[in-house]
């Protein structure tokens, strides 16, 4: 009979919602630098930064689309995506090459500093404890989040930062790459995440059960595909899973 031995996570708007703190850390970090650039030229006696947070903001987020197009290796790299396009902007305002990259690194000490205060749902760390019991389990996500820097790093023996493979999700790499760590088959693997295409059709796909995390059902469910609105709900597809293993429903 095959059984369930590990469930894998996605992490932002699965385990937390993510919007509010990308937007403050989107903001936050790109506020702190131009801030931070003009107190440095003051000190030395240099001339204003012309960079606006408007104008800079903008041109910033299209020298990252430039890059994932003309590196599309990279494209899932999100902080990589970031560094060189904050470099390359700096230096095209005059900075020379070595404060480029020094700034540029520190902007993104910023952006990690905020990108990491998420606040997991109320039920998420009691939800992994009771897990960690019973299951092995993993976090796999496209998110660039410092998760050793997160109280919910504990639960999460292996954890796969997808754009450091070069293989975001729905590329396959990410959900093999953290069963082979777990030493574990797929059909005996779950994995959990709110999104269609980047968690439930890939993990799907390769023979896992996949719990999709949607307020809404706009997609008919296929084969080994749950759907539940909220995490707090996962036990109840544990439960009903279990119900169906012990009958021989999914033995072989």
């Amino acid at each position: 009979m095959t059984m369930l031995k590990a469930i894998t996570f996605d992490l932002d708007d699965t385990l937390w919602d993510n919007h509010g703190v990308m937007a403050r850390t989107e903001e936050g970090h790109y506020r702190w630098l131009l801030e931070a650039i003009e107190a440095w030229r003051a000190a030395r006696q240099e001339p204003t930064f012309g960079l606006s947070y408007e104008g800079g903001g903008l041109d910033y987020l299209q020298r990252r689309q430039q890059l994932a197009k003309q590196v599309p290796e990279r494209r899932g790299d999100f902080t990589w995506l970031r560094l060189r396009a904050l470099e390359a902007q700096l230096e095209a305002e005059g900075l020379p090459r070595s404060a480029a990259m020094m700034w540029a690194a520190a902007a993104m000490n910023e952006f990690h500093r905020l990108r990491v205060q998420v606040t997991p749902h109320p039920e998420a760390a009691g939800l992994l404890a009771a897990l960690a019991e019973r299951y092995q389990l993993a976090a796999i996500t496209n998110g660039n989040i410092h998760l050793q820097r997160q109280p919910l790093a504990s639960y999460f023996p292996v954890a796969i930062a997808a754009g450091e493979l070069l293989a975001p999700k729905p590329d396959p790499t990410p959900f093999l790459t953290a069963l082979s760590r777990l030493n574990v088959a797929p059909e005996c693997a779950m994995h959990v995440g709110d999104s269609w295409q980047e968690d439930v059709l890939p993990a799907q796909q390769l023979g896992m059960h996949a719990v999709w995390v949607s307020a809404t059902e706009d997609h008919a469910l296929p084969q080994r595909v749950h759907r539940i609105a909220h995490i707090k709900e996962l036990p109840r597809v544990l439960e009903k899973l279990e119900l169906l293993y012990s009958g021989g429903v999914y033995s072989h």
